[in-house]
Formats: structure tokens, C-alpha cells, sequence
């Protein structure tokens, strides 16, 4: 790899939609949807990284650097970025999260060579229809700007890159790279894809 690229997987929330289960720890065809997305980044990056609020010891035995966020009282994805962006000493940190099984192998690859090509702070992840927001890659050194904004109460990721300079890479040809898993509904059409 050119750069050294670090990642973060976002396991932080509290699942509402899928009865506070803990996402991660859904088992997926046969095993937590957690190692879905570690098999498909690990080897796109140097390091994983994973953010988690609850059941740290579950995550721990996979054998990767666990954290809660700095932020107290589940403040959302932001917080779990800002954490990671403190604990990583990488060019570049690859945010992802824990529900997105499918993700495209060539992620870093492509998001990488457009943001050298633009001089981009950041790439956010699109597949083709809209952005994905919780999937980006970007420097660390952008972990006061995103801090002062969720200190002043701001929670939603594209207002909060909406202020700096990224660019939208698109994998129109992978239209069910982002397939979420936030109800059970969704988990039985992902595992299907996975089958596949």
C-alpha cells in the first residue's frame, strides 16, 4: 500500500431498529456481521480499529484495538470517528460501519486515488443513487474541526463535510456494495447476496 491507511469500524450504536441488538454481533450467515466487513477491509489497510459502546469483551476476542467513544451518551457516528481519529497516527483513516457487509474490495483503492487527483481532504463513498456517509476516508488531522462540531451540537456527518473540501466516489457498478442491515427484514436480503 502507498499510504498508511488505518480503519475504523463504527460499532457504537444502540441498534433501535433492530430491537438494541448489537449490530455487530448479528450473526450472518453463520457468523457476526462484524467479520463480514473485517474480511472485506483487512486487506485494504494497515490497521482495524473498532468503536464499540457495549460488549467490549466480544469485540476484543477478534483480535483488534477496541474503544468507546470520548464522548459520553451515544452521540452518534461522529463520536466514533473523532475517537478513532485520536488514536491513529495513519496518513489516512477509512471509516466504515458495522452493518455494511458487502462492501466494495477496491474501497481504499479508489477513494485514495481520488483524493490525491483533487487535492481532497476526503472521499465519501456513493453508489451511484446517493452518498453513504458513514463511509469515507479521511485525514486525521480533521479530528478538531469535526470535534467543534459535534461539541456545538451538530450530529450529522455531510453538514459536517459539507465545510471542507471532498470529493463523492461513485460505485455505480457495485449497487449492492452499501446494503445496510438495519432491520430483520434487511439481514435476510443481504444474506442472500452474500450467497451469492
Amino acid at each position: 500500500m502507498q499510504l498508511h491507511v488505518d480503519a475504523v469500524i463504527l460499532a457504537g450504536g444502540m441498534s433501535r431498529r433492530m430491537g438494541g441488538d448489537d449490530k455487530g454481533l448479528i450473526e450472518l450467515s453463520s457468523k457476526p456481521m462484524i467479520t463480514h466487513i473485517i474480511d472485506r477491509i483487512a486487506p485494504q489497510v494497515n490497521r482495524i480499529m473498532i468503536s464499540a459502546n457495549r460488549n467490549l469483551p466480544r469485540y476484543t476476542d477478534l483480535g483488534y484495538c477496541v474503544f468507546k467513544d470520548d464522548h459520553l451518551g451515544y452521540l452518534g457516528p461522529l463520536a466514533g470517528m473523532i475517537t478513532a481519529m485520536g488514536k491513529t497516527k495513519a496518513a489516512y483513516l477509512l471509516v466504515v460501519p458495522c452493518d455494511c457487509p458487502l462492501l466494495p474490495l477496491d474501497l481504499v483503492e479508489r477513494m485514495l486515488t481520488q483524493i490525491k487527483n483533487q487535492n481532497a481532504e476526503l472521499a465519501v463513498a456513493s453508489d451511484g443513487q446517493r452518498e453513504q456517509p458513514t463511509i469515507m476516508l479521511l485525514k486525521p488531522s480533521l479530528r478538531e474541526s469535526m470535534k467543534e462540531y459535534l461539541d456545538s451540537g451538530g450530529r450529522k456527518v455531510s453538514l459536517w463535510y459539507d465545510n471542507h473540501h471532498y470529493v463523492v466516489t461513485q460505485f455505480t457498478e457495485q449497487p449492492n456494495a452499501f446494503m445496510n442491515v438495519n432491520t430483520p427484514e434487511q439481514k435476510q436480503q443481504v444474506a442472500k447476496e452474500i450467497i451469492k
